[in-house]
C-alpha cells in the first residue's frame, strides 16, 4: 500500500517547490566543473580572505585557556558565550562595524544577542516571534529573505530605492495608500549595503526611514520596529564612501535593531551574527527562540571569534577592504571595457562584493538566450559544444529574483543582473564579463532574426 506523505503546514506545502533562486543554484552546482564554469551568483567570500592560520592559532589559545575561553566544546547560553558578548562591545564601542557614534550612553539598555547560525538565524527569529503581517523593505530585495517570509505567510511591501537607500518619500506614499491596513505593518527591514545592488543606505535616509517607524508606531498605539541588516558595512571599501553612523544614535523610541556578521571579515563557515537591540519583550522573545533551536552558536566557534575580534580584527579588516577594493576596481574596468554600451544603469563596487547590472536591449531571466547561451542550452551544438564540452558556462543572479514579483520594478527587472566579485578570482571573472559580452551579442543578433 502507498502511503500519502504527513500533513504539511502552510510553510511546508509553501517549501515543497524550491524558491528560484534554490532550484537555479542547485541545477548548476549538480554538474559545476571547477576550473571550467564561473559562478559569478554565488554570494561566497573570497577564499583568499579567510585567515586559515589566525583562526588555527585562535583554536589553539582558546582550547589551551580555560581561564577565559570556560567550556569552549560544551553546549553555550541563550544569548551567547560571554566572552564575544564581550569582544563585540568592545570591537563597537572600539569603532568597529562601522559603528561610528556609539558610546556606552547609546548601548545603555540595549543587548546583545549571538544568532543560532549567522546573521539569517537572527532575521528568522524575527519572523517567528511577531505576528505575521507586513514588512516593508527595498526594491531590489534581498531575495532569500524575503523568499523565506512569504513562505511563511508575511506579505512584503517593496519600496524602490535610488542611491541614498530605500526611498521614504515613496515610502510615505505607499503607507498612506494601505490605509487603515497600514496597521498591518509590523517591521522595517532595511539592508544597509543592499544585497543586491551594493547600494550604501545614507545616514539621512536611516534617520528617515527610523522617523516614519515612529510616526507609525505613535499612530497605532504599538512599537514598530525597524531592523538594518549590517551585513556588509565592514566592507565598505571605496575610500570616498564614509561609513554612516548607527541607526540607534538618536533611537529613544528604541525602535531600532541592528544585525551585523563575522562571515565577510573572518569566516562565513564560523556562523557567527548578532543583534544589537533594546531589552524588552521582543528582544527577551528572540534570544527565547534561539534557545529553542540552538544555545546560539556553537561555543568553540564563539570563542574564536572573540579571541579574533580581541586580538586580530583590525589588520584583518584592512586587508579585507583593500583586496575586495582592488577587485571591484578591475571588474569595473572590464564591465566599462566590454559592456559599457549595452549598460543602462549600474551600482555597486563600493561595498561588498555586488555588481547589479541593467542592460539596455538584453533580457536576463531564467529561461532567456542570454541566459541559454551561458548556460550552454541554447539548442545549438555551434553555442554549446557537444556533450562533455570544455566550453565554460557562467552564472548569474537574474534581476527577475531580485525584484519584488509585485512590486514597481518587474519590468525593468526583466533586464537586470547581479555578478559577485567575490568568490571567483580576476581572470576568471575578466573570462565570465567577456562571455557575458558574446552572449549578449548572441541576444541582440537573435532579436534581429
Amino acid at each position: 500500500m502507498k502511503l500519502e506523505d504527513p500533513p504539511f503546514s502552510d510553510y511546508g506545502q509553501a517549501s515543497v517547490t524550491p524558491s528560484p533562486v534554490r532550484r537555479m543554484m542547485a541545477q548548476f552546482a549538480s554538474d559545476f566543473r571547477d576550473g571550467v564554469d564561473i559562478n559569478l551568483g554565488v554570494g561566497y567570500v573570497n577564499e583568499n580572505t579567510i585567515p586559515r592560520q589566525l583562526i588555527v592559532e585562535a583554536a589553539q589559545a582558546v582550547l589551551a585557556g580555560p581561564e577565559r575561553y570556560d567550556k569552549p566544546l560544551n553546549y553555550g547560553a541563550s544569548k551567547g558565550y560571554q566572552a564575544l558578548l564581550d569582544a563585540i562591545r568592545r570591537y563597537i564601542l572600539a569603532g568597529g562595524q562601522t559603528a561610528s557614534g556609539i558610546t556606552e550612553e547609546v548601548l545603555a539598555g540595549r543587548e546583545i544577542v549571538i544568532g543560532v547560525s549567522g546573521a539569517t538565524s537572527l532575521l528568522e527569529a524575527f519572523a517567528c516571534v511577531l505576528r505575521r503581517g507586513i514588512v516593508v523593505t527595498a526594491d531590489p530585495m534581498y531575495y532569500i529573505y524575503c523568499n523565506f517570509l512569504e513562505r511563511l505567510g508575511w506579505e512584503i511591501l517593496p519600496v524602490p530605492e535610488d542611491g541614498d537607500g530605500l526611498r521614504t518619500d515613496l515610502l510615505a506614499e505607499k503607507l498612506a495608500a494601505l490605509g487603515p491596513r497600514a496597521g498591518d505593518v509590523r517591521f522595517f527591514y532595511a539592508v544597509t549595503v543592499n544585497n543586491p545592488t551594493g547600494t550604501v543606505m545614507s545616514a539621512a535616509r536611516r534617520t528617515e526611514l527610523r522617523r516614519i517607524a515612529e510616526d507609525l508606531s505613535r499612530t497605532h498605539g504599538r512599537k514598530v520596529p525597524v531592523i538594518f541588516d549590517k551585513a556588509y558595512e565592514e566592507l565598505i571599501h571605496d575610500p570616498s564612501v564614509a561609513a554612516p553612523p548607527s541607526g540607534m544614535i538618536g533611537d529613544e523610541m528604541h525602535l531600532v535593531y541592528e544585525i551585523s556578521t563575522v562571515s565577510k571579515i573572518l569566516a562565513p563557515g564560523l556562523r557567527i551574527g548578532y543583534m544589537v537591540g533594546p531589552d524588552g519583550p521582543l528582544l527577551r522573545e528572540i534570544v527565547q527562540r534561539v534557545s529553542d533551536i540552538g544555545f546560539s552558536a556553537p561555543p568553540i566557534n564563539q570563542v574564536i571569534a572573540a579571541y579574533m575580534l580581541d586580538h586580530h580584527v583590525a589588520e584583518q579588516v584592512r586587508a579585507v577592504r583593500a583586496g575586495y577594493r582592488a577587485k571591484a576596481l578591475a571588474v569595473r574596468g572590464w564591465l566599462d571595457r566590454d559592456l559599457g554600451p549595452r549598460i543602462e544603469h549600474l551600482t555597486g563596487g563600493q561595498a561588498g562584493f555586488y555588481y547589479y547590472l541593467t542592460l539596455r536591449d538584453v533580457e536576463t531571466r531564467e529561461d532567456s538566450p542570454l541566459m541559454k547561451f551561458l548556460s550552454r542550452t541554447t539548442g545549438d551544438k555551434a553555442i554549446d559544444g557537444p556533450a562533455g564540452s570544455a566550453r565554460p558556462r557562467v552564472i548569474y543572479i537574474p534581476g527577475q529574483y531580485c525584484v519584488h514579483p509585485r512590486g514597481d520594478l518587474v519590468a525593468v527587472g526583466r533586464r537586470q543582473m547581479r555578478l559577485s566579485y567575490g568568490f571567483e578570482e580576476l581572470p576568471n571573472i575578466e573570462r565570465a564579463i567577456g562571455l557575458i559580452r558574446e552572449g549578449i551579442d548572441y541576444a541582440v543578433a537573435g532579436k534581429k532574426r
